[in-house]
């Protein structure tokens, strides 16, 4: 599951938040394999969908992160939960998108196909209201 600003987020969701506000970022993994997951980390990265094929991912004049946009983690239990938080800033308004990656250690267990088919994250940065 991810979360963002408390919000489940669906491929049919838009979360809207405010432009200079942090917005918690949550990421909840289960392991529903038989055998222990990891190390791996996951990168989220945020892009702009033009909606004619073309993504931006060179937005680092208008979102940051508070802390890291890379979550290491040692392992997942079988039939366990683990969850990650972090934080983006929003500095202009604007339609944004996450894109969620798994990179595995070369030694480490596969990791879960469900983990490969998490939603789409749609994001609106609105200007505060005053």
């Amino acid at each position: 599951d991810i979360l963002v600003d408390g919000k489940v987020c669906d491929c049919d969701i838009v979360v809207n938040c405010k432009v200079g506000d942090p917005i918690p970022l949550e990421v909840k993994l289960t392991n529903w394999s038989k055998h222990s997951v990891g190390p791996f980390a996951l990168t989220v990265t945020p892009y702009q969908d033009y909606q004619n094929g073309v993504h931006n991912y060179e937005l680092q004049d208008a979102i940051t992160f508070v802390g890291s946009n890379t979550f290491y983690i040692d392992s997942v239990k079988p039939t366990k939960d683990s969850v990650y938080f972090g934080a983006l800033l929003f500095l202009y308004t604007g339609d944004f998108y996450l894109n969620i990656k798994f990179h595995e250690d070369n030694c480490s267990k596969e990791l879960p196909l469900s983990w490969f088919c998490l939603p789409s994250v749609h994001i609106r940065a609105m200007e505060p209201v005053v």
